[in-house]
């Protein structure tokens, strides 16, 4: 049997300073860290001061024993990052030169010092750059000559920390005879509920041996109760193939479409009786299709899964620790819970990060979260000549076959923005006839997909039109990302357009406070204090914050607190209107990935979840935007119409009840009752009267669903007790708020807030009572008498009045 020694001890990391113990997987960052060489990137301007790491030559060393009694020992690394030549005993291995690959190396009978030397991976760049020609980009960093995680040489959320090491695990196999080097698993299943598993299977050999046989096995609930299911292959000397039928399977679907059913599928290699190698995954029966036929509208981008249609309620996820060698298993969890929780069911890996590991693909697996994966180009024009051409080719080979047994990657989509800026950002003239990866998008990787992984859907790149024909980020036609919003406009104007997929999108905030206290320890917090502008990589990012914060409320001069609370307030209503425009607007628009889910460090960004995993107000907004069924007050042709989204499996029908209400607290005019009804999947939209309709600074409408329920035989019961929707005709600053009133209370893991006058947006900050404290919601809106309970967990219960100096709210204007 194939045997397995772990390289995780015993090494050590040189480059001209010195020799450090080094830690595998890792980085150098990380191992300077850990030796107090170098201060904590993340805190302060201390970024700046390790710049001089990514410009280092660095090399990692251990002793390797003697080589086991097996026929052949190989020298694994599953990821090396990035350029680097590996040395045994002073013998050249060979040389890498591409983070997202791994690679074997035969050491039979060799011993002694490994070494693994890794150059700066902006000379590698650089190199590849002098060879090749200039080609332009969004940032000045050459990320596109190397074949590494782009976001390492900094974005407009990230630091440029340019690491280098062994960032994934190494290791010795031991083997006989054969091994399995390779298995590409295609999982399918008919109308009639009959799967099939067909398992492509290379066989590395040592010798030419008879009677070699693979053995594969499917096990799991779903099987006659539970069971497995048994076939035989016949290797043919250096492959073979094996299929198995697995009848009556459960299906696996998204999260609120059904359960997540996953088999697990062993493969053995046997020489008679004896076992020489195995190979174990989890896989999940389901359909997946992308529709992108034309009609009315253009061309939808639709996805289809067990042909279900689906609205995509998704995030963006960047790298999750600019040192990925730091993210355990423990923490992809944790983020994609948060991500569930929010009531998303689809992550998009962005092309300028990692195909990530397999603990992050098996999450998604078991929580019905459905990956977008992009192949990693971003934001660049990449050449196309060698050696970047083949890197890329096998890259995308080897990672296809890794991960297409996850049932829940569902779509393959080959670069971030290229295609885009190819036409609109000055390439075409600045590359004169140069390569720029059009050859990858449109030609190697659509072929590497549809020979090795057929089951699933490409498209070219995000955002794509599907022709150049049209415009790539035309909105009427694929995918579109709409940043004109944010960089120029009012997030009103998210609510001007209706695209087919909105595939990127979203508004700024800064980090949660303990985070910033943490980040910038002993420093006076401004919006433009030193740190603060640090942590602000957006290309006039505080520029575009307060121009869109000044467009709904008065600016807040010197009061650090009222614009933090009141940025992350803008935030959580700008993402707020496109999503309630666009989910109201099925099935023209079939989806929106919000940007972005989590960050890589602590910053001001467009993040729900910011660097130290802290929820801002945008988390707890999601969780309502996403949830199932959904009310949302909007203005259609001089009209104010009620949508009533239910993305339920259910019809959702019931009573909703409208009122017009001075913002002093009192009625304007009788309330209304309408009835309701929208179809299972779908949307309905019920006109408000006109009498209704609020009108000057000092009125609004609430929608409030009374009695609703749904009806079919797996309703659970009615938990629409505070479904609400509202309609202010004007924005903040023009309202002549009351000075908010309001009662406080506390008890063990809660506070209680009880409203005397309209108490806007409330905001129970907990992590300024403690740095762990986290609250259960977000922004709430009260009217007067009404309450609410917030759940806090990780704090001891303070008084009332401390409670009460975390508690935030809407204030009129001077």
């Amino acid at each position: 049997m194939l045997e397995a020694t772990p390289l995780t001890e015993g090494w050590t990391v040189r480059y001209e300073g010195g020799e450090l113990p080094a830690t595998v997987p890792g980085c150098v960052h990380t191992d300077l860290l850990a030796a107090g060489v170098i201060p904590d990137p993340f805190t302060g301007r201390n970024e700046t001061e390790v710049a001089w790491v990514g410009r280092r030559d660095w090399t990692y060393e251990r002793q390797l024993g003697a080589s086991s009694a097996h026929e052949q020992t190989d020298l694994v690394f599953d990821g090396l990052d990035t350029a680097a030549e590996i040395r045994l005993d002073g013998q050249l291995l060979g040389r890498v030169r591409n983070m997202h690959r791994s690679y074997r190396f035969d050491v039979t009978g060799l011993t002694g010092l490994l070494s693994v030397r890794f150059a700066s991976a902006y000379a590698e760049a650089e190199a590849v750059r002098e060879r090749l020609g200039e080609r332009p980009g969004a940032y000045a960093e050459p990320y596109q000559y190397i074949r590494k995680m782009a976001c390492s040489f900094g974005w407009d959320w990230g630091p440029t920390l340019v690491t280098a090491g062994i960032w994934r695990p190494a290791r010795l196999e031991h083997w006989s005879t054969a091994r399995i080097a390779r298995v590409r698993p295609e999982v399918t299943v008919d109308e009639h509920g009959l799967g099939q598993v067909t398992l492509a299977v290379d066989v590395e050999r040592t010798r030419v041996e008879a009677g070699l046989t693979l053995e594969a096995r499917v096990s799991g609930r779903g099987l006659f109760g539970g069971g497995e299911v048994l076939a035989r292959g016949t290797d043919d000397g250096s492959s073979g193939v094996v299929r198995l039928e697995v009848p009556d399977v459960e299906l696996w679907w998204p999260r609120g479409y059904g359960q997540q059913a996953l088999y697990d599928v062993e493969l053995t290699l046997h020489q008679e009786d004896v076992v020489l190698d195995s190979w174990r995954r989890r896989i999940g029966f389901r359909t997946v299709g992308l529709d992108t036929s034309a009609d009315a509208h253009g061309t939808g981008f639709t996805l289809v899964v067990n042909g279900e249609r689906l609205f995509a309620r998704g995030v963006n996820w960047i790298p999750d620790d600019v040192f990925p060698s730091r993210i355990t298993p423990e923490r992809y969890r944790t983020r994609l819970a948060q991500a569930a929780g929010a009531g998303v069911d689809l992550v998009r890996v962005w092309g300028g990060g990692i195909y990530e590991s397999e603990d992050f693909y098996d999450v998604c697996d078991e929580l019905g979260l459905l990956v977008w994966q992009d192949f990693p180009f971003a934001c660049a024009a990449y050449p196309e000549e060698q050696p970047l051409r083949g890197e890329v080719e096998a890259e995308a080979r080897e990672n296809v076959v890794r991960l297409m047994p996850h049932p829940s990657l569902v779509l393959w989509n080959g670069n971030n923005e290229n295609l885009w800026g190819f036409r609109d950002w000055g390439w075409e003239r600045t590359l004169a006839g140069e390569s720029w990866g059009e050859g990858y998008y449109l030609g190697v990787l659509p072929r590497v997909v549809a020979e090795l992984d057929p089951t699933r859907p490409y498209t070219a790149g995000s955002p794509w039109s599907g022709s150049w024909d049209r415009h790539p980020n035309d909105p009427a036609h694929g995918t579109h990302h709409s940043w004109e919003v944010w960089n120029r406009e009012d997030y009103a104007d998210y609510r001007l357009e209706v695209p087919r997929f909105v595939a990127e999108f979203g508004w700024q905030a800064p980090a949660a406070y303990a985070t910033l206290r943490r980040a910038l320890p002993g420093e006076r917090l401004a919006s433009d204090s030193p740190g603060m502008l640090h942590h602000q990589k957006a290309e006039d990012g505080n520029g575009k914050l307060e121009r869109g914060l000044a467009r709904h409320f008065a600016l807040p001069e010197g009061d650090f607190d009222r614009w933090h609370y009141l940025t992350q307030v803008n935030q959580a209503r700008a993402v707020a209107a496109g999503i309630e425009h666009w989910r109201a607007h099925w099935p023209v628009c079939a989806g929106t990935i919000v940007w972005q889910l989590n960050d890589c460090w602590p910053v001001t960004s467009w993040a729900a979840v910011d660097g130290d995993g802290r929820e801002k107000p945008l988390y707890h907004e999601l969780r309502r935007l996403y949830a199932d069924r959904l009310l949302s007050l909007q203005v259609r042709g001089g009209e104010v119409v009620l949508a009533v989204v239910n993305q339920a499996a259910e019809r959702w029908s019931g009573t909703v009840e409208l009122r017009r209400l001075s913002v002093d607290g009192g009625a304007v005019g009788e309330s209304v009752r309408v009835p309701f009804a929208a179809e299972r999947r779908a949307v309905a939209e019920v006109r408000v009267p006109r009498e209704l309709v609020p009108t000057g600074a000092k009125e609004f409408l609430v929608a409030d669903a009374e009695g609703a329920y749904g009806e079919g035989p797996d309703q659970e019961g009615s938990d629409q007790e505070g479904m609400r929707a509202l309609y202010f005709p004007v924005p903040d600053r023009e309202i002549p708020y009351p000075r908010p009133e309001f009662d406080v209370s506390v008890a063990p893991g809660t506070v209680t807030v009880t409203a005397r006058t309209l108490v806007r947006d409330l905001l129970l900050q907990a992590d300024r009572l403690d740095p762990g404290a986290r609250a259960d919601r977000g922004l709430v809106t009260l009217l007067p008498g009404e309450r609410v309970t917030i759940g806090v967990r990780g704090w001891r219960t303070p008084d009332a009045e401390t409670a009460r100096s975390a508690l935030y709210c809407v204030e009129p204007a001077g």
